[in-house]
Order: C-alpha cells, then structure tokens, then sequence
C-alpha cells in the first residue's frame, strides 16, 4: 500500500514539473521551400490544362480561280521527271526545279498531271504550302490524273506559266490547239500517227509565222508511251529549244491517238490583239490563237458534276463567273483546256461550250479524254486563257481558212 501510494505522488510530481516547462512548439518549414512547393503545383496544374488544349492546323489555302499575267513576259516551263519518293515528294522536287528554272520569275499557273494511285488533292495542299513558306502567291492550278508518264515509278510532273522580269514576247504568243491523229483500234502502231501529229504542228507553227526554235513549249497526250525514247527525240529534233511534257492520257485507252499542242513566240504581231487561224476544212473550232493583248487572264480548272447538259452548263456559268471576277468574260477566252474523263463527256463539252463562248470567234483549244480527276465524282474539267480588254473594246479577229 506504502509503495503504491509512493508510486503515484511520483507520477504527479513529475506531471506538475511537466506543465511547468516551457517547451518549444513543432518548427515550421522554411518558407522558401514552401513557396517551391506552391509554384511546382502550379506549374503541374498549367501543364494539364496546355495537354488538354486541342491543337488545329491551318488548313491550306485555296488557289485563286484565276491570275493576271502581261503577255509579252510569260515563259513556259516543264518539271523534270523523277522517280525518287512518293507523290509527295516529287511535287515538292518538281516544284523546287520549276523555281530553279525560273530564277526570280514569277510562277502563275501550274497544270500537274498526276498518274499511279496518290491522292490528287495533295498537289493542291503542297502548292499551297511551298508558296505560303516562300511568301509567294499562290499560283492557278489544274490538276488531272493521267494513265501515265514516261518514266517508271514517276508520278507527276508539272508545266509552269511565269512572268518575267523583262520582256521576252515582244509580238505576242502563238497557242496551237492539240493537232491529233487517230485510228479507232486501240493497239495500232503508234509511230505513223506520231508523224501525222508532227506534221501538222508544223504546219501550225509555220501557218503562225513561227521559226521551230521560238517554240516554247509543246505537250504531246499519248494513247501509249511504249516507244517513248524515240517520241522525245523526234519532237526536240523539230523543236529544239521547247520544253518538252509527254503524257499517255488514259490506262487502257479505247483508240490509239497523238495529239501534240504548243505554244509559240510570234515573229510578227498579228494585225489585231487577237486573231484566229484554222487550217482544217470544217473545223469545229480554229487551231490557232495569234494574241498580241497587253494582258491575259489563266484560269485554274473548273469541275463540273454529273453527265447531262444542265450539268456542263453550271461548270461554264461557274467558271464565268470567276472570269468576270478578274475582270473579263467567256466571250473573249482565246484558247480553251477540257479534260473529260470519256469520249461521251467529250462530245458533251463540245455541244455545251458552243454556248458560251463567242459566235463568230471561238477559242482555240484541246478537248481529250483523260483518266480521272480530283474528284471522283467530277465528270470533266475546264481551263482557259482569256484577254483582259482595255478601256477601249479590243476586236477580235474572226478565223482564217488556210
């Protein structure tokens, strides 16, 4: 009894020593560190907020329907083939010769035809994109696939319009319709039509007063590029100083067909800033344009949609529309592009642009099937050079039988 007694006065008296004591409360972190802490919160906290931003790109800009250029300075250029990547890359090489080859000039309007199985519509965004990085605007665009091009494992190649720094076209420019010769079988020899094509440029290019080195550039659409070797010689034999683009137009092509175009230097201005020649007996439009306008007008393609009249029709009003945006009308197109995808759509062009182009002076140009387009809906496309009139009213000159 006496110990516990003694036990627990003991307890008590160190208890009351205990509360006598002035002990130290629990030290507090440095503040420094607290505040470290605070800002790495705040920074873990931002950074899921940025995460959880959606980013969205740019989309490419779109080419203008149409572009300016004075004639007397326009030069035309073809992209070296290459077989190098995918079609994105061979765009972006294509591109960066054609700039090469202009050195300083400004491109205006590009046609690519595209062949093998890429998305066509790359051409566009690449376009867009190399012109945006270089600060450069963008140039017109027409872009048709074709059945192929003379190099394997090649995709596209590219033909360029530019403006020059200086004058290089002093009586204006000569543009000659595709001369073709044709047999209804579709694996008849190719070689004699090739002659027959050739021979009638030529006698295009003499009817416009045109010495073959003044030739600028001559595009040759192919039913097949099996002897293509020979094909390349025999037109750089006749024109020398042309560049020269090759194309098999369809895979498996109805008919065996050459249908060579060009366009030329004049010698001598024509009487009028537009005058027409032809040089077949029934023509259903001339085959030659002779234009000495101070200023032309190139258009981008024009897709038209579904098979019938009242569809060719809204294509033509849509591309009048651009053309009297930019200041000029389908009245005074000079030379016409049409890129139907079959012999039928073909003939439907023909009926239809009667229609809106002028009576009594229709353009020249080329109508040949094609295998595709952009779209796969689309049923044809259509480009066209048109003069930018004056204050005072230009006269086209009617067509001359030669």
């Amino acid at each position: 009894m006496l110990r516990r007694t003694a036990l627990l006065a003991l307890l008590l008296g160190v208890a009351i020593g205990l509360s006598g004591l002035n002990l130290p409360a629990a030290v507090p972190q440095d503040q420094a560190e607290v505040d470290a802490a605070a800002q790495r919160k705040k920074k873990r906290k931002k950074k899921r907020a940025e995460e959880e931003i959606t980013q969205v790109l740019e989309l490419p800009k779109e080419p203008p329907a149409t572009v300016i250029g004075e004639t007397q300075r326009l030069s035309f250029r073809v992209s070296p083939l290459s077989s190098k990547g995918l079609l994105s890359q061979q765009v972006r090489d294509a591109l960066r010769s054609l700039f090469h080859q202009a050195r300083g000039a400004a491109i205006i309007k590009l046609r690519a035809f595209v062949a093998g199985a890429g998305d066509m519509r790359r051409v566009q965004a690449i376009v867009s994109e190399t012109f945006t990085d270089r600060r450069l605007p963008l140039p017109a665009l027409s872009v048709v696939q074709v059945g192929g091009l003379p190099k394997e494992g090649a995709q596209v190649v590219l033909e360029s319009v530019a403006v020059e720094k200086k004058t290089v076209n002093p009586n204006g420019l000569a543009f000659i319709s595709g001369q073709v010769a044709s047999v209804e079988r579709p694996l008849a020899p190719l070689a004699p039509l090739m002659e027959k094509s050739l021979s009638k440029l030529k006698a295009a290019v003499a009817a416009a007063r045109v010495a073959p080195k003044d030739v600028l550039r001559v595009t040759c659409f192919l039913s097949s590029l099996e002897d293509h070797p020979a094909v390349r010689q025999r037109v750089a034999a006749e024109f020398p100083a042309a560049a020269l683009d090759l194309v098999q137009q369809q895979r498996a092509p109805v008919r065996t067909l050459v249908g060579c175009e060009a366009v030329a230097r004049l010698a001598v201005a024509p009487e009028s800033p537009v005058r027409f020649l032809d040089l077949s007996e029934a023509p259903q439009s001339p085959q030659i344009a002779l234009v000495n306008a101070p200023r032309l007008v190139l258009s981008g393609t024009q897709l038209a949609f579904g098979y019938t009249e009242p569809d060719a029709r809204l294509a033509f009003q849509r591309l009048g529309k651009a053309l009297e945006q930019a200041g000029t009308s389908l009245d005074r197109v000079v030379f016409s592009h049409a890129y139907p995808i079959s012999g039928s759509v073909a003939e439907l062009v023909r009926r239809v642009r009667r229609e809106f182009y002028a009576q009594a002076a229709p353009p020249a140009g080329t109508i040949l099937p094609f295998e595709g387009l952009p779209s796969l809906d689309a049923s044809f496309a259509v480009d066209v050079i048109a003069v930018l009139p004056q204050k005072e009213q230009e006269a086209f000159s009617c067509p001359n039988r030669l």
